[in-house]
Parts: C-alpha cells; structure tokens; sequence
C-alpha cells in the first residue's frame, strides 16, 4: 500500500526531472501541390553524367544531371537554371522535387521552357580506399564544396561558364544568352554560392533563389583571414552600384549560431542591404532550422515570382 501511494510522487519527480522536449519548428513546412506528380503533366526526363576532373578545380571530379522538360524544342533556345548540390534537387521524390516543380509550372505556363543544371560539389575519393564509406554511409575521401560555394571570388561562376555549361550544351540543348532567362539556386553555402555567381557576373544570372544562405565567416575562418568571408556581403551590396539582380531568400529564425556567424542575422543583413539599394527581392523570415523543408516549401512560389518577366 505503502508503494501504491508513493507511485504518483514518483511519477512527478520523474518527470519534473525529464528534459523539455524540443519545439519541432520545421514540421509546418510541408509541400503542396504544385510538388507532386499530378496527372496529365508532360513529364520531363533527368539525365545523369559525370564529370571526371576540372580545369578550374583541377584534381576534384563530380556528378552532375540534366532536367529538360517535354516541351522543349531543340531548334530554340531554353532558359536555365543552375542548381548547386545538385543530387538533392534533382530527385523526383526527395526533399525538393525539382523535376517536379518544374512539369507543373512549365505546363500551367508559370515559368518558360527551363532546363535545369544540376550540379554537385567537387569531390575526390581516399586513394586507399576509393569505394569506401564511412559509418553515415557518406563516401571517404575530400570535398571541395567549402573552397567552391562559400568563396567570395569569381572562380565557381567562370567554371560555370567555360566549363559545366559548355559540357550541358554538348549533350544537345541550347541555353539562351540572356541573363533574364538565366537563374541559380542553392541552399546554405550553396545558397551563398548561387548569389556570389549572380553578382560577380550579371551578366550571365540575373534570378537567384537562395535558401538558409551562409552569408557568414566561413572561409575567413577557416584560412585564419587569409580569405574574404560571404559576412562582408551586405557592406558589398551598399558600397556598390546597383546590379541586374532579382533575389528570392529564404531563411529561418532558429537557423545555425556557430563560430562562423549567426544566420538569421546574417541573412537579416542581406535582405536590408537590398532594400536600401533598391533591389528587385524577396525575404522571407520563417520560423525553421538549417534544412530544405521551408524552402522547399515555397519553391513554386519563388520560381513563379522570379519567372514573372518571362512565361
């Protein structure tokens, strides 16, 4: 009896003594449907390659991929654009969609006929082991994703232009010319790398979607200031003229703190340094952490909003 009557006592020592469970701020982000198949949609096709090594990036190989829609027509030029990270993207029932995004939008005539490049970050396998994988599954060997996405230079745009674009074309589409049906997209550092492509070269990009951008210290801190960091990017923007850019940006207000920066801060800064010079952008300030589902989320509306100049 004695046992009976001290069970609800120790009930609730247990479970003032029990952690507070962790607020899930990411499971409003759901996809909606213009991210799912839908029947009668011209569905297009994705196309896997690989490219061996780099001249830009000499020693670093990486696997890349094609979406081009059902309705594009090899006699004309289509629009493009370039995704970073690119197997996340690509795939039909993973996180993004794209492929999917795309057969929906393209048909309801929301954006124009629009080929997408996929590509995934500089990667060279263990010599020792080549096939091997550690207990994540994840591949050995040495990424050059930080060197690629989170540089302040012009390098990862010119291999776009003078190599991974010119290799697209060899495979039998055409790309237009013009920057306006020109758009790039990535999340976190490839986030910061798809904005560092458009403003070293407006000429070549002018829509950027970037989500949970690392607009932060990265390379300052990791080459010990030697390197520029994407944190000086807001001070760019002010004391620069102003670039033929339109900017749709997503991040979240429970995003990474860490030793190379606060991102909701960080990317708080970029959405007011656009303001203030007059950029065509679009902030949006949920309430996520550092993954895809806020993002992926509002991919139709960002590709829709980006897109509205040309159908």
């Amino acid at each position: 009896m004695k046992l009976l009557r001290l069970l609800p006592c120790l009930l609730a020592l247990s479970l003032l003594g029990a952690e507070p469970k962790k607020p899930d701020y990411d499971s409003q982000y759901v996809l909606g449907p213009d991210s799912q198949e839908k029947a009668g949609v011209p569905k297009g096709v994705v196309t896997e390659f690989e490219l061996a090594d780099s001249k830009t990036f000499p020693g670093y190989g990486r696997k890349w991929s094609l979406y081009v829609p059902k309705q594009y027509d090899p006699t004309k030029e289509a629009a493009l654009m370039v995704f970073q990270d690119g197997p996340g993207y690509a795939n039909r029932t993973g996180a993004w969609r794209v492929p999917v995004v795309f057969d929906n939008l393209i048909a309801q005539k929301k954006m124009p006929v629009t080929i997408a490049l996929f590509i995934a970050p500089g990667f060279t396998p263990d010599p020792k082991n080549p096939n091997g994988k550690d207990k994540k599954g994840k591949a050995l060997g040495k990424s050059n994703r930080s060197f690629e996405y989170d540089s302040v230079t012009d390098l990862y745009v010119k291999f776009l232009l003078e190599e991974m674009i010119p290799l697209a074309e060899s495979k039998g589409v055409k790309f237009s010319k013009d920057p306006a049906r020109r758009a790039i997209a990535g999340a976190s550092s490839g986030g910061i790398c798809a904005f560092n492509a458009a403003w070293h070269r407006p000429d070549a990009f002018s829509k950027v979607f970037t989500t949970i951008g690392s607009f932060t210290n990265i390379r300052g801190v990791i080459s010990k200031g030697a390197e520029k960091g994407g944190n000086l990017y807001p001070q760019m923007i002010m004391d620069s003229p102003k670039k033929n850019i339109r900017v749709f940006s997503q991040e979240g207000s429970h995003d990474l703190t860490n030793e190379f920066g606060v991102w909701p801060e960080a990317n708080q800064k970029m959405a007011d340094a656009w303001k203030a010079k007059g950029y065509d952008y679009k902030f949006v300030m949920g309430e996520g952490t550092h993954n895809s589902r806020h993002g992926a989320q509002l991919l139709p509306e960002a590709l829709t909003w980006l897109w509205r100049d040309i159908r």
